[in-house]
């Protein structure tokens, strides 16, 4: 079978990115964007792959020279799509580990304008025991604090030498977080004025909220996608059609002119404040998942394809969605009516499999995140009127955590006669392993009045724990029946 380098062929571009971070989100979003964008005369730059720890090889980016392929499927406005594309964008990959002169030199180039980043929501940390005389630091911000001294350097503290840096971990306010532990650094290696003021005004630290589900490299299809495809392909990657960028700073118009990404047709909105953006996708798209697939479990569906193809666990969560969720969003309605449907339409998808026992994972601070704020926000909107189907929710998490037994620090459930295991933080487990034989009333008034979880008292809402009780007592009997009636 003949190669991706005997069947795609690369234009040679100026280096303008360097990416930290080699990974299958950042190739199948971000890489794929500038790709888009260079083929639409929005961009035309190149990208410098940075792989920042240890763990994992670059082989395949060197034998490839960069190239791979991106699938993605799923659905759009009704209609089942699989696009197809030879991503052509990256002109070069360095281990910044054991090949760090290289990594240095890239700070040289001088076309170089951003930095964009994906080291896990742990790779955004401050380490006082990173040390400016490691090659390289330890920490991705260590990495970038030398990187960008180097680049300071070079250029003798030229204005326009600074950089524009996006980072996508998942972390509120992650250009927030990674512009205090840069300096933070600068202070701790104790480098000189000058530098900490070319950091502060030459600059810029945005924060972004990425939102596109990558699944990676298909292991199962690769062979079949190959034989299609009609070459060898092992950085091949896939995800779902659907994405969205929100890139926030306190000059959206100057990034979106260097980085005119919308005038190629993709989905970036530049912006003072993603903070509306955010609420939308934590309430409607985590919130639609976090509200159903607990009661939906215990109902006998294991994944949430199911969920949707089930007319009751359907209804549910669209009711739960567009009555409960949607009114409390901060934005116009049919934007976030639009958002909404995107939403249901991605959990069509049916090249993925997402299991709800994964989705369950650490239930408690997910309901305190992704759906307390819409109930408080419902409640006051409506008079104290509790909102019905995130009642019912809170009541699901109860049962959930209280069908089966508790042992050695371990909490397991039931579904019948099928066990399933219940992963959470071990206080929560305790809580929960500690109050199995009490009644619905008890276990709910105590849950609701345990602050630690909910950063208050849940049971001073009035009707909640008479309310949630009642629920818990139905999904207890009969969780299918529950949940239809729920809906009557």
């Amino acid at each position: 079978m003949e190669k991706i380098t005997e069947r795609v062929e690369k234009k040679e571009r100026a280096v303008k990115v360097v990416q930290f971070g080699e990974g299958n989100f950042l190739r199948g979003f971000v890489d794929y964007m500038l790709d888009v964008a260079n083929e639409k005369g929005a961009f035309d730059g190149s990208v410098a792959v940075v792989k920042p720890i240890s763990y994992g090889s670059l082989e395949n980016f060197h034998a490839q020279n960069g190239l791979y392929t991106l699938l993605l499927r799923g659905r759009q406005e009704g209609e089942t799509v699989v696009i197809q594309r030879a991503v052509s964008v990256i002109d070069r990959a360095v281990d910044a580990i054991e090949e760090y002169e290289a990594f240095m030199e890239l700070a040289h180039i001088p076309t170089v304008r951003f930095v964009v980043s994906n080291t896990t929501e742990a790779g955004i940390v401050y380490d006082e025991t990173d040390a400016f005389s490691l090659n390289p630091p330890k920490t991705y911000p260590g990495k970038l604090c030398k990187f960008l001294f180097e680049r300071y350097t070079a250029f003798n503290g030229a204005a326009d030498k600074g950089l524009i840096l996006l980072p996508c971990e998942l972390i509120e306010n992650n250009g927030g977080k990674l512009r205090e532990c840069v300096l933070k650094l600068c202070a701790l290696w104790k480098l000189p004025e000058g530098f900490k003021a070319w950091l502060e005004e030459s600059n810029l630290f945005c924060s972004t909220l990425v939102d596109r589900i990558v699944t990676g490299y298909p292991k199962e299809e690769a062979s079949a996608l190959e034989e299609e495809l009609g070459y060898h392909d092992a950085l091949l990657d896939t995800g779902e059609p659907f994405a969205l960028w929100v890139i926030e700073s306190d000059r959206p118009e100057q990034v979106e002119k260097e980085l005119p990404l919308p005038q190629a047709g993709l989905p970036v909105i530049y912006t003072q404040d993603q903070a509306p953006y955010r609420v939308r996708k934590v309430r409607i798209l985590n919130g639609a998942h976090t509200s159903t697939v607990l009661g939906a479990y215990l109902a006998g569906f294991d994944y949430v394809g199911d969920c949707m193809a089930d007319p009751t666990v359907r209804s549910f969560m669209e009711r739960v969605v567009y009555e409960e969720i949607a009114p409390t969003v901060p934005l116009p309605a049919g934007e976030v009516k639009a958002f909404a449907a995107s939403v249901f339409e991605r959990f069509e998808n049916p090249f993925i499999k997402h299991a709800l026992l994964s989705i369950a994972l650490n239930s408690v601070s997910k309901w305190k995140s992704r759906i307390l704020p819409s109930y408080l926000d419902s409640v006051r909107m409506n008079g104290g009127k509790l909102p019905e189907r995130l009642t019912f929710s809170f009541a699901a998490l109860a049962a959930f955590y209280t069908s089966g037994s508790y042992q050695n620090g371990e909490l397991t459930g039931l579904r019948g006669a099928e066990s399933y295991p219940i992963l959470d933080d071990a206080d929560v487990l305790a809580f929960f392993g500690e109050r199995l034989g009490e009644t619905e009333e008890q276990l709910i008034r105590e849950l609701a009045g345990h602050s630690a979880f909910w950063g208050r008292d849940l049971s001073e809402i009035e009707g909640f724990c008479n309310k949630a009780a009642g629920y818990l007592r139905d999904i207890r009997r009969d969780a299918a029946q529950a949940l239809r009636r729920v809906l009557a």
